[in-house]
């Protein structure tokens, strides 16, 4: 007779599961959304391994949170204060709801636009960047890089996630590059002054 695993470790349809931290293992609901694509696990797991795995103390930004695997994972390692910022109403009332299940009191949760909510921030220890694919074209990148590269404090750290090598402009340089399927995963560092 075949085992079959509890339903409790098994991830629902639709979700993603958090890596490390307080929340490791904890599905997060990902709804069904054209071009929503949640961070993948091991791109997740890599960049965490990357900034140290345990991030107490640090202030962080995901300006296109979607599904909010990479802020979520933040906050589940340490983050003293995480930011989801997401456009999409329906998503942000989703994370809303994911971050009060979780009892997450180091993240709020914000329904507007990830550049405007970078323009505002100031010394983040982390921003995270990871606009839909097609705003290539759009110079989506280019602008949330340039309001990410005055909101982190000097050496700070950048995530850009995009479809290809993106490089280092605004007095960032890249510290870690990966590629994983159609991912490019970049780590950029300000320069200390």
């Amino acid at each position: 007779m075949p085992v079959r695993s509890s339903p409790k470790n098994q991830t629902p349809p639709h979700s993603v599961r958090i890596i490390g931290g307080q929340w490791r293992r904890t599905p997060l609901p990902v709804p069904s959304k054209e071009g929503l694509r949640p961070t993948p696990a091991r791109v997740r797991e890599t960049l965490f391994n990357w900034l140290g795995r345990r991030l107490e103390g640090w202030r962080v930004l995901d300006a296109f949170a979607g599904s909010g695997a990479l802020g979520l994972e933040a906050a589940s390692r340490g983050a003293a204060s995480v930011l989801l910022v997401e456009r999409d109403a329906r998503l942000a009332a989703s994370l809303r709801a994911t971050a009060a299940r979780l009892a997450a009191k180091n993240v709020r949760v914000h329904c507007g636009d990830g550049i405007a909510a970078l323009a505002t921030a100031t010394a983040l220890d982390l921003a995270l960047l990871d606009p839909p694919f097609e705003a290539v074209s759009a110079g989506v990148f280019d602008a949330a890089l340039l309001a990410a590269a005055a909101a982190v404090k000097p050496g700070g750290f950048i995530y850009v996630e995009a479809p290809l090598p993106w490089p280092p402009a605004h007095g960032l340089r890249l510290h870690r590059h990966l590629k994983a399927g159609a991912v490019h995963a970049h780590v950029f560092v300000l320069a200390q002054e």
